[in-house]
């Protein structure tokens, strides 16, 4: 309810299973549309957190369906339901669907490798591609990682480790290590034109 409150321009008071609404009949109709958006997605089973909130906000702000974003269903496993949950996560997972190749740019923590690898194992799992290749260009550390102390594959693991940790989140452990096992995942360094042309194949990190 704080959260609820904290994401509106009115009071919202809660009595029961009553809810009232007090402010300016603007940001009373916002709150209201707000509610009719959680209550809908509460009676179709999702999990209602405070991110819920935050991204039907987001989504009405954009001008956008709260329900058109989550439940757009990139992947489920276990029982869970992975879909975007913002109007800029949904914009990625539609190009990424739509287009060859997909750059995305942000901060971290904005679910930009977590959702490539989802569409990945979906689109293996559906049988659109035969292998799935896990690389990340080590640009952090500049074209040459020479410096950074280990060996190649200590070098490179850090900046992999994020994808692997999105893959063991998609698939059961013992599915994703028979997949790294098969070849049907792979993992490497992509490589820069004045870097060198080898590209060391890097285990998965233990779990």
């Amino acid at each position: 309810m704080r959260t609820l409150e904290g994401h509106l321009d009115c009071e919202v008071f809660l009595r029961g299973n009553v809810l009232t609404l007090d402010g300016e009949e603007p940001e009373v109709t916002v709150a209201e549309t707000v509610v009719r958006e959680l209550s809908e997605l509460v009676r179709q089973g999702y999990d209602i957190a405070p991110g819920t909130i935050e991204a039907i906000t987001d989504a009405l702000d954009h001008h956008e369906s709260p329900s058109a974003i989550l439940e757009d269903v990139v992947w489920r496993n276990r029982g869970k339901a992975l879909a975007p949950k913002t109007v800029n996560q949904k914009r990625y997972v539609d190009l990424i669907r739509s287009q060859t190749i997909t750059v995305g740019i942000g901060p971290a923590g904005t679910g930009k490798s977590f959702l490539a690898v989802a569409m990945a194992v979906a689109a293996l799992s559906r049988r659109e591609v035969s292998r799935i290749v896990l690389t990340r260009p080590a640009v952090e550390a500049g074209e040459r990682l020479g410096f950074l102390p280990g060996d190649m594959m200590a070098k490179v693991d850090p900046y992999l480790r994020p994808l692997f940790d999105a893959l063991y989140d998609m698939l059961d452990p013992e599915r994703a290590n028979q997949y790294l096992e098969r070849g049907t995942c792979a993992a490497g360094r992509s490589t820069t034109p004045s870097s060198s042309s080898t590209r060391p194949r890097t285990r998965a990190p233990s779990r």
